[in-house]
């Protein structure tokens, strides 16, 4: 079985559930980190082990372009290719594409762009990208889609979920027609759009389930809106996601974020936040974010975070880490992105045990009261 509900919390949407793939069996609520271009950046696969990672991300559009599907056919895939044997989720690409901006240009067909790379002209289709991410390989395949900044017009974003719509039933029929190149079972996930408005993001999510769709994404948010407008979306539109499928907040986001959306329902997530801010000498920590090159840190040679162990907190200061990045000590990123994505893991592994035992509002309003006090100082 793909997917199986282990424990619901009685008190609100969140929830345990299990995933199982050909690479392996991960349960949910799960963090993916970014690895965008075949890497997570500033971490190793054996550290990824060592932090948790059960399941990362890769991206279709960058991986097209480089190493290129050639590469990523002849060295069996994309797990071969960077020596990862845990499942791994693909991207379309669509925000990509999206974020290209003006050199982009989307029909009903599907997106022309130019590669940011050298200005070459590409075109994505529904089905090519289905292809593409045959060639990869990846466990969870998502569907192409269209995504709109916020905020959008009414008018703009019918037409975008019809366009959406129309996608995904291409996605839904190459991937059904094709089968996958190096032996191992592949699902595809489709992507719910409709912006800020409740009544399309209910007619997208409702078409898209007509498709049986091994799992479903919100698309199309932390993209401008408010938070709590987000979160409004996620809890409504989760009331018209299958209950026995996954549910994935695409490209989200702080701690908050991730323990007000398993409260709504959701499953997966992803986001560079936690990797991103270790590379800008930004520590996560249980009281707080710690900006490291404040003078402050300089003589700081306590723990980065005594409830968060990692090999980080375990072994260096603020001090030792404030001084690796003043210098642009490359070890600097490697260490922050180790303890960051550490504390992402750790969340999710708290969220589940709570979950498990029926008391997720209480560890959620307990964490961001000790989380929020300490990020007023730090």
């Amino acid at each position: 079985m793909f997917f199986k509900v282990l424990s619901q919390d009685s008190n609100c949407k969140a929830r345990v559930s299990e995933i199982t793939t050909p690479h392996g069996t991960f349960q949910t609520p799960i963090f993916m980190p970014v690895g965008t271009q075949a890497t997570v950046k500033a971490i190793e696969q054996r550290e990824l082990e060592e932090i948790g990672a059960r399941i990362i991300l890769g991206n279709t559009y960058h991986l097209y372009l480089r190493p290129g599907t050639e590469v990523l056919n002849k060295a069996g895939g994309l797990h071969k290719f960077m020596n990862w044997n845990k499942p791994i989720l693909t991207d379309s690409g669509g925000f990509q594409v999206f974020s290209l901006s003006a050199l982009r240009k989307i029909t009903a067909d599907g997106a022309e762009f130019k590669s940011h790379l050298d200005g070459s002209y590409h075109m994505f289709t529904p089905e090519k990208v289905v292809n593409i991410q045959r060639m990869i390989g990846s466990d969870i395949m998502m569907v192409l889609d269209e995504c709109l900044e916020n905020p959008a017009e009414f008018a703009k974003v019918e037409s975008s979920i019809k366009l959406t719509a129309d996608w995904a039933k291409k996605s839904r029929v190459e991937f059904k027609n094709t089968e996958p190149l190096y032996g191992n079972e592949q699902f595809q996930f489709g992507i719910i759009q409709g912006s800020t408005y409740n009544e399309l993001r209910k007619r997208s999510a409702l078409e898209l389930a007509e498709l049986d769709f091994e799992g479903y994404a919100i698309g199309g948010l932390a993209v401008g809106e408010e938070n709590n407008v987000m979160y409004d979306i996620v809890e409504y539109t989760t009331e018209f996601m299958p209950q026995d499928k996954p549910r994935y907040l695409m490209g989200v986001g702080t701690p908050e974020d991730l323990l007000n959306a398993i409260e709504r329902g959701i499953d997966m997530f992803d986001c560079v936040m936690p990797t991103r801010n270790a590379r800008n000498a930004t520590i996560f920590t249980s009281k707080g974010k710690l900006r490291l090159r404040n003078l402050e840190h300089k003589f700081n040679f306590g723990s980065i975070d005594e409830e968060v162990e990692s090999y980080t907190s375990k072994n260096f200061s603020p001090s030792y880490l404030r001084h690796l990045f003043m210098c642009d000590e490359m070890l600097a990123a490697q260490l922050a992105t180790i303890h960051n994505l550490r504390f992402y893991l750790n969340l999710v592994e708290r969220a589940r045990e709570a979950v498990s035992n029926n008391c997720f509002l209480e560890f959620k309003k307990s964490f961001l009261g000790k989380y929020n006090s300490g990020t007023k100082t730090a």
